[in-house]
Formats: C-alpha cells, sequence, structure tokens
C-alpha cells in the first residue's frame, strides 16, 4: 500500500537534470509478475470462455489442444497467487509489526481518503472547464482505484477459479448450485477485469497526454525532476519541505534499460490492445 523501503545505494544523477525514485526494485518486479501473469491468463482464458470462435480455436490447435491452454492458465494463477500473497505478507508485516506510519492511511497511503473523492470530482470539473486541475499527491485516485481492483479480483475471481480446480474439495462445503455458480462468476468477473485492464488502465497509465506513449516509470523506477513536479506537485512539496528530496535522488536510467523498458512496455501493450479486439469481436459476435 504504502512504498517498499527505498533502496538508498543509488547515487544522484550528474548529468544536470535530476532524477527520483518513485517504485523500488522489488515493487518493479512484482508489477512485471503482475502483468506477466495476467496476460498470460488473459491469452489462456480467453480461449476458453470463447471457445467456438475461430481465432480461439486456431490458437488451441497451436499450442496443443484446450487442455494444454487449460494447464497453462492454472500455471499463471499458481504463480499470480504466490506473488499476491507475498505481497500482502509485507503490507501487513510492515503495517502491523513494524508499525510503519503511512501504510494503512495518509499520504502515501493506498488507502482511499477524501482527498481523492475531491480530486475525482474535480478532475471531472477541470475536464469540464469549470475549474483548475486537481494537485495530486503520492497516488492519484485512479490508481488507487487499480491497486484495489486487483485484491477484488484476486478474491472474486481467484476463490471462484480454485473452486472449480478443485471442485471435489469445496463440495463438501458448498451446495451443488454455488460450484454452478462459481462458473459464471470466473468467466464474468475474468472478463470485467480484462476489458477494464486493456483499456481503461491502459489509457489511464500510458495513453493520457502527459504520458504519451508510455509511461516508463513503472519500468525505470525513476522519473526527472520536471516529471515529479508536473504529475504530483504536492508529493513534490510535501517532501522538498520535509527535507527529504536528495534521499530520493536517483541515477538517470541507462539507454539500454529504456529501450528494453519499451519493447516490454509496447509489446505488453499489443498483445492487451489485440486480446481486447478479439474479446470484443466474438463477444459481440456471438
Amino acid at each position: 500500500m504504502a512504498d517498499l523501503k527505498q533502496d538508498t545505494s543509488r547515487a544522484p544523477s550528474h548529468a544536470g537534470e535530476r532524477f527520483f525514485m518513485r517504485f523500488t526494485r522489488a515493487q518493479r518486479y512484482m508489477h512485471a509478475v503482475l502483468f506477466s501473469t495476467f496476460l498470460g491468463l488473459a491469452a489462456t482464458g480467453l480461449p476458453m470462455r470463447f471457445s467456438e470462435s475461430f481465432w480461439a480455436r486456431r490458437f488451441a490447435s497451436g499450442i496443443g489442444g484446450f487442455g494444454t491452454i487449460i494447464f497453462f492458465h492454472k500455471f499463471f494463477a499458481l504463480v499470480l497467487t504466490v506473488a499476491f500473497l507475498i505481497h500482502v505478507k509485507e503490507v501487513f508485516t510492515r503495517g502491523l509489526i513494524h508499525r510503519e506510519k503511512g501504510i494503512f492511511w495518509g499520504n502515501t497511503s493506498m488507502v482511499a481518503n477524501w482527498k481523492d473523492v475531491k480530486d475525482l470530482f474535480g478532475h471531472m470539473r477541470w475536464f469540464l472547464g469549470l475549474g483548475p486541475k486537481p494537485q495530486f499527491e503520492r497516488y492519484a485516485y485512479w490508481e488507487k482505484f487499480d491497486y484495489w481492483a486487483v485484491f477484488w479480483g484476486m478474491i472474486v475471481i481467484g476463490f471462484s477459479g480454485y473452486a472449480m480446480w478443485f471442485a471435489p474439495f469445496f463440495a463438501h462445503f458448498l451446495p451443488g448450485w454455488a460450484l454452478n455458480a462459481v462458473l459464471v462468476i470466473h468467466s464474468e468477473e475474468g472478463l470485467l477485469a480484462i476489458l477494464f485492464i486493456f483499456s481503461i488502465h491502459f489509457v489511464n497509465t500510458h495513453l493520457r497526454p502527459d504520458s504519451f506513449p508510455m509511461d516508463m516509470v513503472i519500468f525505470t523506477g525513476v522519473e526527472s525532476e520536471e516529471e515529479f513536479k508536473t504529475k504530483r506537485p504536492e508529493e513534490y512539496q510535501r517532501v522538498a519541505a520535509e527535507g527529504k528530496l536528495e534521499s530520493r535522488l536517483a541515477v538517470k536510467p541507462p539507454v539500454w534499460l529504456l529501450n528494453f523498458s519499451k519493447v516490454v512496455g509496447f509489446t505488453a501493450i499489443f498483445i492487451g490492445l489485440l486480446l481486447l479486439v478479439l474479446t470484443l469481436s466474438a463477444y459481440f459476435g456471438s
């Protein structure tokens, strides 16, 4: 929810423009696992959801049948579950055992507060030209929404998926109609998650004007001082007032990392948009 401990071993850039750390290496790795497994789950789940579609049958035939698709779907589900549990353990360890401030509430928390409500309506007024653009803190309201959407998905989609996977075990606790319901829940909630991530999340994160064509910070972990000031002015002012700007200084990302990040990022976006198009064509075509 709040940031993991920062990697203070980095030295500041001496090229003139200053760079500041936003995401640690552990956070970037966690995001890489998250989007990789999600793409894998989408790429294997959609052919099963729309198994009668031409592209689904061709895809299944190309990789060895629907049995192979199910195997990889379960594999990606296990990896994502382990990553999710590691993250939850880290959050509660820091918040409840180490008593770190800002984990469950405050400026650096991913928990929504009253400011997020005001920013949401302020943003709407700004879109309509009725007021100034909101000044965001560490996380904007849509970033918190994205974060909690993962929790919702892990609980609803995850539980329903495991209930189908281990149906004989869950049959001891759930009536027959519930096991039938989890199939519908898993399918429809998974479809909703795919549509949201491949449309709303992609647009909010990468395709908005101040980040187009891609926001590189989740891959490099750092951002320029100008980006920091422009995108999150309230956080910049708060950190400066606390005298902590120097502790956030980081090196400028090397060219190879930027190029590698672009390849990975654009590949993920291309796959996501392709799956979105196939999903919409199969959904409305049926």
